[in-house]
């Protein structure tokens, strides 16, 4: 009887199966491990001063491998609707940095929107090849979230945190007391996508019981995650959150919604309940949520007053904006005496100091007041497009295979765009909003999605490496 083999391993072993995985995962590999490096420690700064991370860097690798296998002919460059979609930021952002008030300002700047916005998403476009590949990402953002979550609960337990209310509560993870909404946005990240994947089939040729399992698991961490993203305490992340599942679970049927809804309550009455994670400052942030208009706080103060100065800003530059990277140079001139300075920031292993304000903490009004409307229209019209073309494809794929992919790149889109809402670009945490970018790209125009006869060649071929099938 012959033994079938790859390399130099046996067939049906650990080790043959570990390599045929790496083998079919080869050319998304470099976006995982861009994922993964998030997981190390960021410097003090946040990265700003030193002109980027590890991980920038990585993501202009990730870019390069892209254009190495297009050029080998190994993956189809991207059609015209992709190229159109996904470039059209473009001439807002090369508009706004001729603009910009230095050609420093207006390089790097150029240099940060190309790589969030068009550069790193078209490279996942084209990488990713079906949705194993895709579900592999995914499952390397929830990785990650699981990590980051885990280490934010040891600060809030011991105290090693960020700064909040005088004490080191705060779950920042790896990012710091200068990024405290850097383990938030991971942590939501892997939520949407875990209850994304709780909701869909596995694959078209899983079988029932590896996608019940796999659903299980999905499950499982969107619930472990609930606590370290509550123990974040970020407004914004808990709104951007719950309106992205809620729109997943709209999106996946009222059936399995209700079910899915009727777990987490029950889970979150034990989680606040039974282990004590109610605590009083828990509960007096979600009450003030309800207060940001009547009785705002010196944050929310601070935010509605950096809105107005970007208001201000646009109305005397409604066409192009100020320029890239201008809006600091032009905040104090607009803004009124009830902004604060700067903003408090310490503990997470750094010392207390005072944090500038360099963005109105609104990536609509922030591209506004520095793109002006071209650039608005351009961004927020690209953005748009992935929705639309996101949500026809979830029509034609519903109650099938790959519904847990669009219930993944719509969650991830919709989580964004009510994220920038009272956030923006900025931290090391940014690099991952352009992996996110890209997988929803990657739903909304690859010509890919829906090849259902190439997953299913993909898996039976796998397993005939394996030997787990007749040749």
């Amino acid at each position: 009887m012959s033994v079938t083999s790859i390399g130099l391993f046996p067939a049906g072993s650990p080790a043959a199966a570990l390599a045929a995985a790496t083998r079919r995962s080869w050319p998304v590999l470099p976006v995982m491990i861009l994922v993964a490096l998030l997981a190390l420690p960021v410097p003090s700064d946040g990265g700003e001063s030193g002109g980027g991370t590890v991980a920038d860097a990585v993501s202009a690798l990730v870019v390069l491998w892209c254009v190495a296998r297009a050029v080998r002919g190994a993956r189809q460059p991207l059609t015209r609707t992709a190229a159109f979609v996904i470039g059209l930021p473009v001439v807002g952002i090369a508009v706004a940095a001729i603009g910009a008030s230095t050609a420093s300002a207006g390089v790097t700047g150029l240099a940060r929107y190309l790589q969030i916005f068009v550069l790193v998403p078209a490279a996942i476009l084209v990488l990713v090849r079906d949705r194993h590949d895709f579900r592999l990402v995914a499952w390397s953002l929830i990785g990650l979230a699981l990590f980051q979550g885990s280490l934010g609960v040891y600060q809030y337990v011991t105290g090693t945190g960020a700064t909040y209310m005088g004490s080191d509560i705060r779950a920042v993870g790896t990012f710091g007391s200068t990024d405290v909404m850097g383990m938030a946005t991971v942590v939501s990240y892997g939520v949407v996508c875990a209850v994304a994947l709780a909701l869909g089939p596995v694959s078209a040729s899983a079988s029932a019981s590896a996608a019940a399992r796999q659903r299980r698991m999905a499950v499982l961490c969107a619930l472990l995650l609930m606590v370290p993203l509550a123990l974040s305490f970020s407004r914004g992340a808990w709104i951007a959150t719950v309106v992205a599942c809620g729109a997943q679970l709209g999106l996946a049927g009222v059936r399995r919604a209700l079910r899915v809804l009727a777990v987490t309550a029950a889970a979150g009455v034990v989680l606040v309940g039974g282990f004590g994670i109610g605590t009083q400052m828990l509960q007096e942030r979600i009450t003030s949520i309800t207060q940001v208009t009547d009785a705002p706080d010196q944050s929310v103060t601070d935010r509605y007053t950096m809105w107005a100065a970007a208001v201000d800003m646009w109305s005397e530059h409604p066409v192009s904006g100020v320029g890239l990277k201008a809006f600091p140079d032009h905040r104090d001139s607009h803004a009124s005496l009830a902004l604060s300075s700067a903003s408090d920031t310490g503990g997470a292993g750094a010392e207390f100091r005072r944090q500038p304000l360099l963005s109105p903490h609104n990536m609509y009004l922030l591209v506004l007041s520095e793109q002006g409307l071209l650039g608005l229209c351009t961004l927020v019209g690209s953005w748009a497009a992935f929705l639309l073309l996101g949500l026809r494809r979830l029509a034609r794929v519903r109650g099938g295979p790959g519904v847990d992919c669009a219930l993944v790149a719509c969650g991830l889109l919709v989580w964004q765009l009510v994220d920038f809402a009272y956030a923006d670009i900025g931290g090391p945490s940014t690099v991952l909003m352009a992996v996110v970018l890209g997988l929803v790209a990657w739903w909304a125009l690859s010509d890919r999605v829906l090849s259902d006869r190439m997953l299913s060649d993909r898996a039976l071929s796998g397993r005939k490496l394996l030997g787990e099938v007749p040749r």
